[in-house]
């Protein structure tokens, strides 16, 4: 493929589906009788080139879609994606049961790496003939979702906005304006209470019975496997929750108190004080998208050669999506087009630090893809997720020196903001998966119920929040629902606690001496999806976030940052 094809040119055509079947039946058959190690190596190729070519399909329907959920061709592809995708998945299977039985596995293992034996392994316990039509109706359910949240016209102040659109008045440093933002998003999530209820109660007892079709107890086992998680389990992410709770939550709550306190508000905060790090109001990146972007280049540029060729790559091949429009789904992510060897940014920029942490933060994840692209099969160019967004949220602090170019006087309340984000964001992000594990673990629970769980676990980790009912959406404890992953992406959220934590070893390092903790960020990110979790980080020597002490060491040497950053004439 020619290395100067930008994003817009890039064809798209729907693949024969019973093509792609037949050929994934007769690459498992020749693996399967292959008599030498070379035939049973070019069949193992031509499949990653198969796969290749089936996931650049599906990518650029799900970019293009994303981008604009009315376009009506997009939408009909993404529907025959939602249909087609289990499908494959269980044509898929056979290959990988050859791959497992063939007798040069030593040899192949030996040159690509033992981990896609592994992966093959925990792939092929997730699926089965039984439960495609559980995988489809689950997509169907996850599609009417996002497209909900896409369609929200909101009324608010002469004007309508979508849900991201709305985001700056949710953060408005005038307090009326700033809650009746808030109370405006709660008024339409509880129009549309009784379908995301509906949604939500059948997403979980059709992912259970995928489960329970699979031989597992419930969907907890079984969305473990398929988060591929192969070097912990449900017992170190307890153990990390309850480092959590005795070491963040404590901290998170000073950070909150000393909040309260600047903007001279009670504690504990209504949902929208939250909302406010400065009465002088949020870090506000200077300029717009175009600046925002072109801050981008200047931090690539001058962090390493690597990051300012593949940020350049980025603006001019126009794989960055980043402004927010009608009909674009919500969110953020980053995805790879594997045929042109290039990663993809969306965003929905709305004018809040938000696009600045887009810049860094899917970057990173860009930035990692970028830097693999060589690795087969094409697994083994990224790791699993919670290894994924090491990358991204570590660059959000790599790019600490030059944090002036994106913000300019409001750099200092950014570093502040964004060091105590981070150590905030762990109680929520710990308390959305604790949640996931409660309602898996009671599939039969009402929507009401799974609303009173979800208030009683904010009680323990969010305890600075208040819930007097001013914004009834999330006092009732109906907050989860404006989480997507929550919808789409079951049990994912620990994955940015992990992450968030090792991002802050990076943070302190940094603070040490900047050269080694770049070093040894890309001794991480050269290793691609080579090793699992855990195995990644002993490997660029960095810390496991499930060993005792971690967070409590993380906790102290922020704790002593954030009381001696002199915030002197910062209301």
């Amino acid at each position: 493929m020619s290395d100067a094809v930008k994003f817009e040119d890039m064809p798209y055509e729907r693949p024969d589906l019973e093509a792609v079947k037949a050929e994934y039946a007769r690459l498992a058959k020749a693996l399967a009788d292959a008599e030498t190690f070379e035939a049973a190596e070019t069949a193992f190729l031509e499949k990653d080139q198969l796969d290749r070519h089936t996931q650049t399909a599906y990518e650029l329907v799900y970019i293009r879609h994303t981008i604009d959920t009315r376009d009506a061709f997009y939408d009909a592809e993404s529907t025959f994606w939602d249909e087609a995708m289990p499908e494959l998945e269980q044509a898929e299977d056979a290959f990988k049961a050859a791959l497992l039985s063939t007798s040069f596995r030593a040899r192949l293992a030996e040159k690509y790496g033992e981990l896609l034996f592994a992966q093959a392994e925990q792939q092929r316990r997730t699926i089965k003939p039984e439960i495609v039509e559980d995988m489809k109706r689950e997509n169907a359910l996850t599609q009417e979702y996002v497209k909900l949240i896409a369609s929200a016209q909101i009324p608010f102040e002469g004007g309508t906005y979508t849900l991201s659109q709305l985001t700056p008045f949710k953060r408005s440093a005038d307090d009326a304006e700033r809650l009746a933002a808030w109370k405006a998003e709660g008024a339409w999530y509880k129009e549309h209470q009784a379908d995301l209820d509906r949604i939500y109660d059948e997403l979980t007892h059709v992912r259970d019975a995928m489960g329970r079709k699979l031989g597992y107890e419930n969907y907890l086992p079984l969305g473990y496997d398929r988060m591929g998680r192969l070097s912990y389990g449900r017992k170190d992410v307890e153990r990390f929750r309850e480092a959590v709770r005795a070491y963040v939550v404590p901290l998170a709550d000073k950070i909150y108190r000393a909040q309260a306190e600047r903007l001279g508000v009670a504690y504990p905060l209504s949902f929208a004080d939250e909302a406010l790090s400065f009465r002088s109001g949020n870090p506000a990146p200077r300029g717009g998208a175009d600046d925002v972007l072109e801050a981008g280049r200047t931090f690539y540029h001058a962090l390493s050669p690597e990051t300012g060729a593949f940020f350049d790559m980025m603006l001019d091949r126009g794989l960055m999506d980043v402004l927010s429009t009608e009909g674009k789904a919500g969110g953020g992510y980053m995805t790879q087009i594997p045929d042109y060897d290039v990663p993809f940014i969306f965003a929905n920029f709305n004018g809040t630090q938000g696009d600045v942490e887009v810049v860094t933060h899917e970057a990173g994840h860009a930035f990692s893809y970028y830097m693999n692209t060589d690795k087969t099969p094409i697994g083994l160019s990224m790791p699993s997720t919670e290894a994924c967004e090491v990358h991204s949220m570590s660059m959000e602090f790599m790019a600490w020196p030059w944090v002036e170019e994106f913000f300019g006087d409001d750099a200092r309340k950014y570093r502040y903001a964004h060091l105590a984000g981070a150590i905030t964001f762990l109680p929520y992000g710990t308390m959305v998966d604790h949640f996931q594990h409660e309602v898996y673990e009671h599939p039969e629970m009402t929507p009401a119920e799974r609303h009173a769980t979800w208030k009683r676990l904010l009680g323990v980790y969010m305890p600075w929040m208040r819930l007097d009912g001013e914004i009834p959406f999330y006092a009732d404890g109906e907050g989860w629902q404006r989480q997507h992953h929550i919808y789409e992406n079951p049990l994912y959220y620990i994955d940015y606690c992990l992450a968030q934590t090792v991002s802050l070893e990076f943070w302190a390092m940094s603070q040490d001496d900047f050269k080694a903790a770049w070093e040894h960020y890309m001794a991480y990110t050269r290793q691609g999806g080579t090793r699992a979790f855990t195995d990644l980080l002993a490997h660029a020597g960095m810390r496991s976030p499930f060993d005792e002490g971690c967070l409590k060491g993380i906790c102290e040497r922020a704790t002593a940052w954030l009381e001696s950053y002199d915030l002197t004439g910062i209301a």
